[in-house]
C-alpha cells in the first residue's frame, strides 16, 4: 500500500504546477456537482445561492443575528437585506426583535423554510456521503485538512467557532 506522502506516485511535498492545475480543476468540477442539485431546487423557487447560504446558516444556528450572518457570509448589508427580505416575504424566514437588545434582529427558519433547507442540504449530504464512502476515512480527514488550510485566517476562525458549536 502506498504511503500517505506519495499517493499515486505524486509526492505531496513538491507539487508541480501541473499537479496543482489538476487539483484546481477537480475543485471546479466538484463544486459544480456539489451545487448542481441545490441550484435546480433553488431555480424552481426563484432563488439563488445567496438564499441557500442564508438558509443553511440560519438553520445551523436558529436565532442568529443579522450581524452574525453578515459576518459569516462575508456579504454587504445591502446584499443580505435583499436576500432576507425575499425569504421573509415568502414565509421561509422569521425575523424577531432581540429580547435583551431591541436593535438586534434574530433569524429563524419557519416550517416551510425548514422543509426547503432539508431538501437543499439532503441533496448535498447524499453527494458528500457517497464521495466520503468512496474515498475512505483517511481521505475524508485529509480533505478537511486541505479545505481548512485553504481558508483565510479569519474564515478559519469563523469555521472553527461553528465546528465548536456542533
Amino acid at each position: 500500500m502506498a504511503d500517505t506522502a506519495s499517493q499515486g506516485g505524486e509526492t505531496l511535498l513538491f507539487l508541480t504546477d501541473e499537479q496543482l492545475r489538476k487539483g484546481i480543476e477537480a475543485m471546479f468540477f466538484a463544486y459544480r456537482g456539489f451545487t448542481a442539485d441545490p441550484d435546480r431546487i433553488l431555480e424552481h423557487h426563484g432563488y439563488g445561492r445567496a438564499h441557500h447560504r442564508a438558509i443553511h446558516f440560519i438553520n445551523r444556528e436558529p436565532g442568529l443575528t443579522v450581524t452574525t450572518l453578515l459576518s459569516v457570509l462575508g456579504v454587504t448589508k445591502q446584499s443580505l437585506n435583499r436576500v432576507l427580505r425575499t425569504l421573509i416575504e415568502d414565509g421561509l424566514v422569521e425575523s424577531r426583535v432581540g429580547k435583551r437588545d431591541k436593535r438586534e434582529r434574530h433569524l429563524y427558519l419557519t416550517d416551510a423554510g425548514g422543509v426547503l433547507e432539508r431538501e437543499l442540504s439532503g441533496a448535498q449530504r447524499e453527494r458528500m456521503r457517497l464521495a466520503y464512502r468512496t474515498a475512505g476515512p483517511q481521505a475524508v480527514a485529509g480533505f478537511r485538512q486541505v479545505l481548512e488550510a485553504m481558508m483565510d485566517p479569519e474564515m478559519r476562525r469563523q469555521y472553527q467557532m461553528l465546528k465548536d458549536t456542533a
